[in-house]
């Protein structure tokens, strides 16, 4: 396959679509670990994996469609067919810019979900994931999703999952004046943990690293004492109101952690989920997980609609670009190719010609120049041809013109597609120009 000119396929698995058990099951150990495990397929040459509390997708660039979903359909093995989404090129391109906007969140306009896109294109980088169309594709959805809180009001007032977490809680149970427990102080538990300070009597901080747990109990306002792991039964006793939101493998609650704690409210943001799923045989404790926070965030989706619309309209226009942006690189890339071609072929010739006769300075430049002349009046027509191919997403002919004049043209390390600086000079002014729009 030419680098540069495959393809984005794409799959997800979310919980406005997937039960919690669901979810788990296409949970891998890390995305860092999922993105190598799908470069180990020979046909991936760039991968990405994305994995919220609520959603786990991947995207890969292979050759063709169908090598795509293949490594797709693998590498999400055991999820069900109706609960998996699947997206082709274009449609990957956009669902991603949709969910750095937060359009895609259980609260929408989060924006928890821009850090995390981005952490997840750092994990992909260092696995070796990234590279030309990828690249482009996710810092396009990064600075689409910086756009949308900066130019519209999608996250004003903005809730996160966790402080919607609090909310249900509140609703349910009530947390003024209650002793609270947060368990995970990572972001989402460093949010809930926010929500509950000013109102509730007495905060608990638990975190399988102590100094972490430490530094929340110090930055949030309100009576907060530390709590270790090990301790959690004893904490749960003294807690009527527990947010659970930590990155644990394994369960961190089970049934015998909260056997004895009497009336607890617990709700479980975790993914995987932190709460072992015999909890709900006891009487006295009820377990809430992201399934049972639609109610919250279907009434923040419903405020945030009129944003959404313009969010959705700035979608549309970034992905015309970034689409243009595409054919313009593969466009390039050809043209770049064909020059490089024509110049090897031009300065074989020259130095040909000049060494078979005694020709001054004057008369080499006039040489020259006219060798110059003839290449740029050939390659004019080629040129446009190969714009319009582009533009036509006529690939057949760019493909086939990268094959002929050179198919590892310009694969350096660094994934530029440049035109070099030694062949600016022989294109025809129009010529450049048109390279070098926008």
């Amino acid at each position: 396959m030419t680098v540069g000119t495959g393809v984005i396929s794409g799959a997800s698995v979310a919980i406005d679509r997937a039960t919690v058990d669901e979810l788990e099951a296409a949970t891998v150990e890390s995305q860092r670990a999922g993105v190598e495990r799908l470069l180990s397929v020979p046909a991936v040459e760039e991968a990405y994996v994305l994995q919220t509390c609520n959603r786990v997708e991947a995207y890969v660039v292979t050759g063709d469609g169908p090598d795509g979903r293949a490594a797709l359909a693998a590498f999400f093995e055991g999820v069900p067919d109706d609960v998996l989404v699947e997206f082709g090129h274009e449609e990957s391109l956009r669902h991603l810019m949709r969910v750095a906007a937060g359009l895609e969140s259980l609260v929408v306009g989060e924006d928890q979900i821009l850090g995390q896109v981005g952490d997840a294109y750092e994990d992909a980088r260092a696995a070796g994931g990234v590279g030309r169309l990828l690249e482009e594709g996710v810092t396009k959805a990064i600075h689409v999703g910086e756009r949308a809180r900066t130019e519209t009001a999608i996250n004003e007032g903005s809730v996160s999952l966790a402080s919607a977490a609090v909310s249900l809680a509140d609703e349910e149970v009530g947390v003024d004046g209650a002793a609270a427990l947060v368990v995970g102080a990572g972001e989402m538990g460093r949010l809930a943990a926010q929500s509950l300070a000013p109102r509730v009597d007495r905060l608990h901080v638990a975190n399988r690293t102590a100094e972490r747990a430490e530094h929340l109990a110090e930055t949030v306002d309100a009576d907060a004492t530390v709590v270790d792991l090990a301790d959690l039964d004893e904490a749960v006793e003294r807690a009527s109101v527990v947010v659970t939101a930590t990155g644990a493998a394994d369960y961190v609650f089970e049934k015998s952690t909260v056997a004895g704690a009497g009336e607890t409210f617990v709700v479980d943001i975790a993914q995987p989920r932190d709460v072992q799923p015999t909890v709900t045989e006891l009487p006295d404790v009820t377990v809430r997980d992201l399934d049972a926070l639609q109610t919250v965030t279907d009434e923040n989706r419903a405020q945030r609609a009129e944003a959404a619309t313009v969010v959705e309209e700035m979608i549309d226009v970034e992905f015309e670009h970034l689409l243009a942006q595409y054919k313009r690189k593969r466009a390039d890339r050809v043209i770049s190719a064909m020059y490089e071609s024509a110049e090897r072929v031009k300065a074989q010739e020259l130095e040909t010609a000049l060494e078979k006769g005694d020709f001054d300075a004057e008369q080499r430049e006039v040489v020259e120049a006219m060798a110059d002349a003839v290449v740029n009046q050939l390659l004019a027509a080629p040129t446009k041809s190969l714009r319009d191919a582009a533009e036509e997403d006529d690939w057949s002919t760019i493909n086939t013109a990268l094959q002929l004049f050179d198919p590892e043209f310009g694969e350096d390390e660094e994934g530029g597609e440049e035109i070099p600086d030694h062949l600016r000079d022989q294109m025809p002014d129009a010529v450049f120009d048109q390279l070098s729009d926008d």
